[in-house]
């Protein structure tokens, strides 16, 4: 493991035991949920899905613990950074608002040195695949993912929550293509 994904897990486990101690619900996402399921390392950043209720509130308890707080320039999301690794608190992640049920989804895993709720490997896949676009249509990120956490994905959920989207579409024959939807 890297420097940068060492910290970035120093990050996530300061960050999840800020918003514990505050009671704020929240759930692993994007490329740290991927990690925590048993895919690939990012050196991205920390993905945290939060109610829009408590954005706010999760911000202070991240500051609380020694992060600061950052301008984004999204309405969907606040931003925190905690020394360079970056936290990302997602309360409407592609137009979809966290909610009660949203969170009920997560399983608790353990993490580094912590358990905490992470999203299912099949929401991150179609949270992942609904943010490209003629702008971001890069599949590297995403085969790995695919491909190390296939028996995790409901692949007929992911179909159904991407029909829209013909960027997904192609990623979705990809793995038809290669394989990545049938059990190794």
């Amino acid at each position: 493991m890297s420097g940068v994904q060492d910290q970035l897990l120093r990050t996530l486990v300061k960050a999840a035991n800020g918003l514990r101690a505050e009671g704020i619900p929240f759930a692993l996402a994007g490329g740290c949920a991927v990690y925590a399921r048993g895919g690939p390392a990012t050196e991205h950043d920390v993905d945290i899905l939060v109610r829009e209720e408590d954005a706010k509130a999760a911000v202070s308890a991240l500051v609380a613990v020694g992060m600061r707080a950052a301008d984004a320039p999204e309405d969907w999301l606040l931003k925190v950074y905690d020394g360079d690794s970056l936290v990302d608190l997602l309360f409407r992640p592609n137009e979809l608002p966290v909610t009660d049920e949203t969170l009920a989804r997560a399983e608790e895993l353990a993490v580094s040195s912590v358990t905490l709720p992470v999203m299912p490997a099949t929401d991150v896949m179609v949270s992942k695949l609904l943010v490209l676009d003629g702008h971001r249509c890069d599949f590297s990120e995403l085969l790995p993912f695919a491909r190390a956490l296939r028996e995790q994905i409901d692949w007929d959920a992911v179909v159904e929550a991407t029909a829209h989207s013909p960027y997904a579409e192609a990623f979705l024959v990809l793995t038809e293509r290669l394989d990545l939807r049938s059990a190794p």
